[in-house]
């Protein structure tokens, strides 16, 4: 197996993460990738978490054909669900009440074959260990297995995905980790990653951001039912999101723009994930990757303290 060196990858990637939901076609979630590849796109995030392997089958389906050589493929283990299955079960009242954690080395094997399976792949070039919040001393077993399966040629890099900063940072001191994926925690409106990447990118860390528009709500201005963390987000978001719309509108760009090169100019960050849902949102994403963010801008968010480094509440 030869691999991309993680401090190597791709600036931008494609996140298969709304692509895996049931609620996307299958013919789109194909089509979205597919134009990823076309334009120019070559590292692809997944998990099996995604749609409970929906996201793993569409993405192995859309690169099918293509040199295995000409991607980096990154994928996931450690928590799942029933196939086909949305974060809500049917008849349910609480997301993700039908997930299933579990980083056993046994479990952590498994994974990695299904997805090797769905993908059409003989090898991931990386594995994160996927949602660790709660998991942190079992996940060294899935760390170590993972580690056999790399010593087989399976598995390249090792790493860890998290929308939390605190967890990334307890596993990063207690074993040798390859890149960590950061979700929502590097934004417009949320930068308590900042000082984590900073120091990663320093110990040759590769740091994939993902959730750069905190789960929609800095996607587009002024949007139709705000979300922030995955939740309708509260008022006072809102309203300082409004002031952060303002100001892109004041400097000449817009929000879902700035939000996507504010993240893009931190030279600490090896890739940038995007989620687009169709075509459409992927060249709208495109677009604003090769928007310029304005010089003065981040002073202005600066000057009316407007960047968080703390993090902001959900």
């Amino acid at each position: 197996m030869t691999s991309i060196a993680p401090t190597s990858w791709p600036r931008l990637g494609l996140g298969c993460a709304a692509l895996g939901q049931p609620d996307v076609r299958e013919h789109d979630a194909v089509a979205t990738i597919a134009r990823a590849f076309e334009r120019g796109i070559r590292f692809f995030d997944v998990a099996p978490l995604y749609g409970g392997g929906l996201g793993e089958e569409r993405l192995g389906r859309a690169l099918r054909g293509v040199p295995r050589g000409d991607y980096v493929l990154c994928s996931k283990t450690g928590v799942t669900r029933p196939h086909a299955q949305p974060a809500t079960p049917p008849g349910a009242t609480r997301a993700r009440a039908a997930d299933r954690w579990d980083y056993s080395a046994a479990a952590t094997r498994a994974s990695v074959m299904r997805s090797l399976e769905r993908l059409g792949s003989d090898h991931l070039d990386v594995v994160h260990l996927h949602d660790v919040d709660d998991h942190l001393d079992v996940c060294l077993d899935a760390h170590a297995e993972l580690t056999r399966l790399r010593d087989e040629g399976m598995v390249g890099a090792i790493g860890i995905g998290s929308n939390a900063t605190a967890p990334v940072a307890a596993l990063l001191a207690r074993a040798r980790f390859d890149s960590f994926l950061l979700a929502g925690c590097y934004t417009l409106l949320d930068q308590r990653g900042a000082t984590l990447i900073e120091d990663s990118a320093r110990a040759g860390i590769a740091v994939i951001a993902g959730g750069i528009y905190n789960s929609g709500i800095l996607s587009r201005w002024p949007p139709v039912a705000p979300t922030y963390a995955y939740q309708p987000a509260k008022p006072a978001i809102v309203e300082r999101t409004a002031r952060i719309a303002a100001a892109c509108t004041q400097h000449g760009t817009t929000l879902p723009a700035a939000a996507l090169q504010f993240v893009m100019t931190n030279p600490a960050i090896t890739t940038v994930l995007l989620g687009p849902r169709s075509v459409d949102e992927l060249e709208q994403n495109l677009a604003a990757s090769a928007s310029p963010l304005p010089p003065r801008l981040l002073e202005t968010l600066e000057r009316e303290g407007l960047l968080v480094s703390a993090g902001v509440a959900a």
